[in-house]
């Protein structure tokens, strides 16, 4: 049965990603409850209510249960316990299940080869034994932990053998040595998947990394459309296997050699998946709002084309703000800030959608606001 407004929906999770989705949420006429422990995060501060506790706090879980029609998360490593708590008593998605699979790049690659689709080279590493056989890796190659790292944390670039022996020492926890790829590009597909198993996707991206973490997503993506749809193919294969519900991203590698392998899944809404709040119908935000109410799914066509350029807090002067008149000054560039109290550089702060009538005027615009901000080119 669909949850309709003026329902209360629950978001665990308090960053930019849980704030978007409470802004869909009320902009369709729902309350919505957010769990998040930090009392000045972004989502809190739009919700109908901000429970500050953390997020395997039962009681809090359980006030959640009683008081939402549903339950959705931001991100995902969100404790698989909580979620199983959540789910005796309140619709949860997506399930623990999935989470519990996503949250760990051990199990996720397994996950993503045993559906026949390829991932770059890997090896397990749950203890330094584990490297003394890495005949299957050449290097250079990525040491990664199999849990909680992104935007680059959490990942070094080894030259050696002896470079993985001691980053892994470094890290001292269960990692994944990951073959370094030689890229083309990185594209990635947001779908959405609801309670039917009907999925529906946004166009692919094209994404730009710095540092590991995502500059610039542009939108329709450079690439032939046979990329395109085997891309599209396999990320409704892998949400298919999850039997997921919900707004999930699929990141992918192309080679240089045009191989196109998995690289991870986000079973979330998705930095490169902003560009939809301003060049597509429906949001990926309000997608995620309509699939986990079962409600009929919007239209996810793409609007005009699109260059996304994210904010970190690297750009913040000492003691005032960038030069937004001098980006809003650009035509059809639009502005999303997240709300976030303090500036600090790598931290994403929030993102501009240029849109324009083809992708190399997007990309002039994004270079002219790269300009007025003072940030170096890439």
């Amino acid at each position: 049965m669909s949850v309709l407004p003026p329902a209360t929906l629950g978001m665990i999770g308090g960053g930019q990603l849980g704030r978007l989705f409470v802004s869909a949420a009320r902009t369709l006429g729902y309350e919505v409850i957010v769990l998040e422990p930090d009392p000045h995060s972004p989502a809190g501060s739009l919700a109908s209510e901000h429970l500050v506790k953390p997020y395997d706090d039962f009681a809090a879980l359980d006030y959640l249960a009683e008081h939402c029609a549903v339950v959705t998360t931001e991100f995902e490593n969100i404790p698989v316990q909580a979620l199983e708590h959540l789910a005796q008593r309140v619709t949860v998605y997506p399930s623990a299940q999935a989470l519990s699979i996503t949250q760990n790049r051990i199990r996720e690659k397994s996950f993503i080869q045993s559906l026949g689709l390829p991932t770059s080279t890997f090896i397990p590493v749950q203890s330094e034994d584990d490297l003394d056989d890495l005949s299957a890796v050449h290097f250079p190659a990525i040491l990664k932990t199999a849990t909680l790292g992104y935007d680059g944390k959490g990942q070094v670039v080894c030259d050696s053998p002896e470079a993985a022996r001691a980053a892994y020492r470094e890290m001292a926890v269960d990692c994944v040595l990951e073959q370094k790829i030689d890229l083309q590009h990185e594209v990635s597909v947001v779908l959405a998947r609801d309670r039917q198993g009907r999925c529906d996707c946004f166009p692919l991206a094209q994404n730009v990394h710095v540092n590991g973490i995502l500059d610039v997503s542009i939108a329709p993506a450079d690439v032939n459309g046979e990329l395109h749809q085997a891309a599209v193919q396999a990320a409704q294969k892998m949400a298919r296997a999850l039997d997921y519900v919900g707004v999930m991203t699929v990141e992918f590698f192309i080679a240089r050699n045009g191989e196109l392998l998995v690289n991870e899944i986000a079973p979330r809404t998705h930095n490169s998946g902003h560009f939809t709040l301003d060049a597509c119908i429906t949001s990926q935000f309000e997608q995620q709002v309509r699939v986990i109410c079962d409600l009929p799914t919007g239209n996810c066509e793409l609007q005009t084309p699109v260059a996304m350029l994210n904010l970190l807090g690297d750009l913040w002067p000492a003691s005032d703000q960038p030069d937004w008149e001098g980006v809003l000054e650009i035509d059809k560039a639009c502005l999303h800030l997240y709300g976030k109290k303090e500036a600090r550089p790598g931290r994403k702060m929030g993102h501009i959608n240029f849109l324009a009538d083809d992708l190399q005027q997007a990309r002039q615009k994004l270079q002219t606001a790269r300009a007025r901000l003072n940030r170096q080119y890439f």
